[in-house]
């Protein structure tokens, strides 16, 4: 299903989000997020309103596809576009977010998903609030965790990683959960270029919850595999965009 979109009708002021703060919290979900161009987010740094809209949606066997566009207005009166696909890749699967300049770019990303594009075989409403879809929790088990954080630091290569105080703290971890987060191969960038991001939660004795962001890579000289891990998502997408832009 296609959902007509002819005019942006742009939150008021009193909106629960910015135009900033929708932006970041856009790209803080989107796994490609360091792949868009960086003239794009200077000019969406600087925008008035924004507008989300569902677009098109299939749901099918478990599977679902959904596409959102999010357009911004600028200050000279000018409109930009971002076009969201949110996915399960597997049946019951955790859902997946990326992000697109264009709709050519948006299309080839959902032919690969093996859905037919827009028939989807029931009605949903034509415009959805982003922040009303909740976040995907951790489920938990108990399964030597000290040990997994100290052999996940002991492999990091990065010279930022995590200094010997997170060592310490995650030693008390009585329970852990390991998420993929994006992991696509041939995706990023040139061919044989590969990125995964996982997160590591950690349960803490006093109930709290921490996190480590693990890349795993193959933007090395010799093609081999590299772990990088780092203390939050947005250090780690930093990194990967970093090592995608020194790769070409």
């Amino acid at each position: 299903m296609s959902v007509p979109y002819e005019t942006a009708a742009y939150e008021p002021a009193e909106s629960p989000e910015s135009p900033e703060e929708h932006l970041a919290r856009l790209l803080g979900r989107a796994l490609n997020s360091f792949e868009l161009p960086d003239e794009v987010i200077r000019q969406l740094d600087c925008a008035l309103a924004y507008d989300s809209s569902l677009h098109s949606a299939h749901h099918s066997a478990g599977l679902h596809r959904e596409t959102y566009r999010h357009t911004w207005l600028l200050a000279d009166g000018s409109a930009v576009t971002l076009w969201e696909l949110v996915h399960n890749p597997a049946p019951g699967g955790v859902q997946e977010h990326e992000v697109y300049v264009d709709q050519e770019e948006l299309q080839a990303a959902t032919s690969q998903l093996g859905l037919p594009p827009d028939t989807p075989v029931f009605e949903t409403p034509a415009l959805m609030r982003l922040w009303a879809i909740p976040e995907p929790r951790h489920v938990f088990a108990s399964d030597d965790s000290a040990d997994h954080a100290r052999r996940l630091l002991r492999r990091a290569e990065n010279p930022d990683r995590p200094d010997a105080g997170t060592a310490a703290l995650l030693a008390t971890a009585t329970a852990h959960a390991i998420t993929q987060a994006f992991g696509r191969p041939g995706r990023a960038g040139r061919a044989g270029l590969s990125y995964t991001l996982y997160e590591h939660a950690f349960l803490l004795p006093d109930g709290t919850e921490t996190s480590l962001w693990e890349v795993e890579h193959t933007a090395t000289p010799d093609g081999r595999h590299m772990c990088e891990v780092y203390m939050s998502r947005a250090a780690a997408r930093d990194a990967m965009e970093r090592r995608a832009a020194r790769q070409g």
